[in-house]
């Protein structure tokens, strides 16, 4: 329904497809502009940081597009509307994700996937069969995890009545954090998103492996091939929590 309402107009819907690329844009803009002043960002180039980047914000990419709404349950919890969804017969989780779907969204897709397609031509590696595997495992496994921290976070919007900033602290602050090499942070945050938020393993460990980096805090190499076991973990995690909240849920009465 969503889809339709949205290809009723085609002009709005390149306009605004593009417009949403272009906004998503910028934040790479700020990293081409932080390169003209500088040769490296904690001793990375620009084709490394621009493969960090095209890796975050695709895989962020396609969570966003099937589970963004996700922010919106906390007011569907306010004025009790959640109810409805409680009673149809379709899983309540598949009509969250679909609810107030925006196809726009395929602009940040396709905006990372110019800069990763760009940094996979540009940056200095010597590809391997095992490498070029990696990298479409990194973009799945990644959306994957991204997928779990918004189910995870909607789940923490009905214990808390709402809470939505609190989830895009860890959904949108994170695609904005793998943007940049570990190298730039303090070692306590880069062991936070590795062992209590596994972000990391969205792109930061297996590109170590492809770029022949040194891994985030001693990891050892396997960790590099880690990232669909840590995935189906952070899925199995964030749908018990998901289950739990919805038994935890107590209508408003409205």
């Amino acid at each position: 329904m969503w889809i339709r309402s949205s290809m009723t107009y085609r002009t709005s819907f390149v306009v605004t497809v593009f417009g949403n690329l272009t906004v998503t844009g910028l934040d790479f803009v700020g990293i081409l502009l932080m390169f003209s002043q500088v040769d490296s960002l904690g001793g990375w180039s620009l084709p490394e940081v621009a493969f960090l980047y095209g890796l975050s914000v695709t895989a962020f990419g396609i969570a966003d597009l099937l589970l963004g709404s996700m922010d919106v349950l906390g007011s569907r919890i306010r004025d009790g509307s959640f109810d409805t969804l409680l009673v149809r017969p379709a899983p309540v989780l598949a009509q969250v994700g679909a609810d107030l779907f925006a196809l726009r969204r395929l602009g940040r897709i396709t905006q990372g996937a110019v800069v990763l397609g760009w940094a996979l031509v540009s940056v200095d590696v010597d590809w391997s069969a095992t490498k070029v595997l990696l990298v479409p495992v990194m973009v799945i496994s990644g959306a994957a995890i991204f997928s779990a921290v918004f189910v995870a976070g909607a789940a923490f919007q009905i214990f808390a009545q709402d809470a939505a900033e609190v989830q895009n602290a860890f959904t949108y602050g994170g695609t904005t954090l793998l943007q940049y090499p570990p190298s730039v942070f303090g070692k306590d945050l880069v062991r936070g998103v590795t062992f209590m938020l596994p972000l990391a393993f969205v792109n930061w460990v297996p590109a170590a492996h492809v770029l022949g980096r040194p891994y985030p805090i001693g990891l050892p190499p396997w960790a590099a091939f880690a990232s669909p076991l840590v995935a189906v973990a952070c899925c199995l995690l964030a749908g018990a929590a998901w289950r739990a909240g919805l038994r935890s849920y107590r209508s408003t009465g409205s």
